[in-house]
């Protein structure tokens, strides 16, 4: 459990030193994916620029034609200084996604000079899950009504959106585990224009309903991870509503899936049994290229002088039966 620990706290330390927004960084070209560090990679494969859009953790955008070479990064997003947000927050997590003639940017934004709760040892800055706006999918992102999405009291990460069978938008997220010890995955509806959320928010299943994610308590003895990280939304041919999340398998970060049963985010959420990646890569999100071919961006931890590194790859999908099933690593 220990160890687990210190490896959360220092891969999550990683945000701050990627997301240093004090001066300009030298835009590069040609750059392959696989020389990318990123964590977290969302795609956007957007059919009105004819390009692939790129952003992550640390609040930086790659854009690329081919899925082979990419150009970047770029800073997209402006956040307000006198904001909850404060000055050059922390950015994880980011996605772009295409909705009504507009863009939204979901990220989950740290100010760590505030600090909100204290549960044991662990003490919780200020996060959330926020959502910005552009008329163009390569940004500038701004903010938009309301000045918060989710409590200010609590932290709260990886947002994502959803359009359900009601015709309308959601922010599904994640409530972190530092603060209540076993994270959960939720939902809130946002407003029609998503400038801001709606009514109550909903549990929709906590980490330790997942048979696959492990962890040891303080005596050795083997438990559920207390862990929620990166859900995306799916729907395969046959209409089944599925979800890919992260967790951990001991000290292995790990993503499995779960089903809707009653085809909406209501749920009930039915977790698989196994995982439905290889070890050591999460966080994924699926997309379609240009030329319509599915594919999911996830990203795998590599130590590198000392150092863990996050990398995005890319796999085959296949969501023409009535589950996900994940294909061969496909090389642009």
């Amino acid at each position: 459990m220990k160890k687990i620990r210190v490896i959360l706290l220092f891969l999550f330390s990683l945000p701050l030193l990627l997301s240093a927004q004090r001066g300009p960084q030298a835009i590069r070209k040609n750059v392959p994916l696989d020389s990318i560090a990123l964590s977290d990679p969302a795609i956007l494969a957007d059919k009105k620029t004819n390009m692939y859009y790129m952003t992550g953790t640390g609040g930086m955008l790659w854009k690329s034609n081919d899925l082979k070479t990419w150009e970047g990064p770029f800073r997209i997003s402006q956040t307000d200084d006198n904001s909850w947000m404060g000055p050059q927050p922390m950015i994880w997590a980011a996605e772009i996604h295409a909705y009504k003639d507009k863009y939204y940017y979901f990220a989950t934004f740290t100010n760590r000079a505030v600090k909100i709760d204290t549960v044991g040892k662990n003490v919780i800055e200020r996060r959330a899950s926020h959502v910005l706006v552009s008329d163009r999918p390569d940004g500038p992102y701004a903010p938009m009504k309301d000045p918060t999405y989710l409590p200010a009291d609590q932290p709260t990460l990886d947002g994502t959106f959803w359009v359900d069978t009601d015709g309308k938008p959601y922010m599904v997220f994640c409530h972190e585990w530092l603060q209540n010890l076993n994270g959960t995955m939720e939902k809130i509806e946002l407003k029609p224009d998503l400038s801001g959320t709606t009514g109550p928010r909903t549990l929709m299943f906590r980490a330790k309903d997942a048979p696959w994610s492990r962890q040891k308590d303080e005596n050795g003895k083997d438990e559920p991870n207390k862990v929620t990280d990166g859900p995306w939304l799916f729907r395969t041919s046959t209409g089944r509503l599925g979800m890919i999340w992260t967790s951990w398998v001991y000290d292995v970060y790990t993503q499995g899936v779960a089903y809707s049963s009653s085809g909406t985010l209501d749920g009930p959420w039915i977790q698989e049994k196994e995982p439905i990646t290889p070890p050591n890569f999460g966080h994924g999100m699926l997309f379609n290229t240009l030329s319509g071919k599915l594919l999911m961006s996830v990203h795998s931890h590599k130590s590198v002088n000392g150092r863990y590194i996050r990398y995005p790859h890319l796999f085959e999908v296949d969501l023409t039966g009535d589950k996900l099933m994940l294909g061969k690593p496909y090389k642009p």
